[in-house]
Formats: C-alpha cells, sequence, structure tokens
C-alpha cells in the first residue's frame, strides 16, 4: 500500500479504535465509580501527557516538540477524548432515562 493511503487507512482505523476503546473503558469506569465526566477529566489529565511525554525528544526545544507532532499523533488525542466525552454522555443519557444501576 502506498504512503499516503496507508497513512490515511492507518488514521482512520487507529481512530475509530481509540474511539472505541475509551469509550468503553469510560462506560465501565463510569458505573463502577458512579460519576460521569470523571474518564474524560481523567484522560486529559493523565494519558494526554504521558502519550506527549511518551513522544518528546530531550535535543528539542518546546516548540519544535509541539511542531513534531504528526496529524496523525493528534487524530489519536481527538478520538481518545471524543470516546471518553461519549461515555460520560451515554452514562448521562441512561440515568436521565432511569436507570439507577448506572
Amino acid at each position: 500500500m502506498g504512503g499516503v493511503v496507508g497513512g490515511v487507512l492507518f488514521a482512520i482505523v487507529g481512530s475509530l479504535l481509540c474511539l472505541v476503546l475509551f469509550f468503553g473503558i469510560g462506560f465501565i469506569l463510569n458505573m463502577l465509580i458512579k460519576t460521569t465526566w470523571f474518564p474524560l477529566w481523567l484522560f486529559i489529565i493523565v494519558v494526554t501527557p504521558l502519550g506527549i511525554w511518551q513522544l518528546w525528544q530531550d535535543d528539542l526545544s518546546v516548540t519544535e516538540n509541539i511542531q513534531s507532532l504528526l496529524v496523525s499523533d493528534i487524530i489519536l488525542i481527538v478520538a481518545g477524548a471524543a470516546g471518553a466525552y461519549m461515555s460520560g454522555w451515554a452514562i448521562r443519557a441512561l440515568r436521565r432515562g432511569g436507570y439507577k444501576m448506572f
């Protein structure tokens, strides 16, 4: 597969995987600890900085490190945050619908 087609395919599949993964984890966390937006805050405060730290290069400056993030990295971060947000939204909708176990 070519470079552009492979990159687009990676972005689509990777973003769908991140979205579903963080939706599932967030939904389970919401059921277990009975919070609504904790998974989203956990993603923003813990997962995103850990992901950026993993990609951080010591020989580059802060602005160069931020500029070196690829579009695919940003797409995966946004998809994960969207999945965490959707899990909170789904739990809130279920609670409003009368489901007390959530």
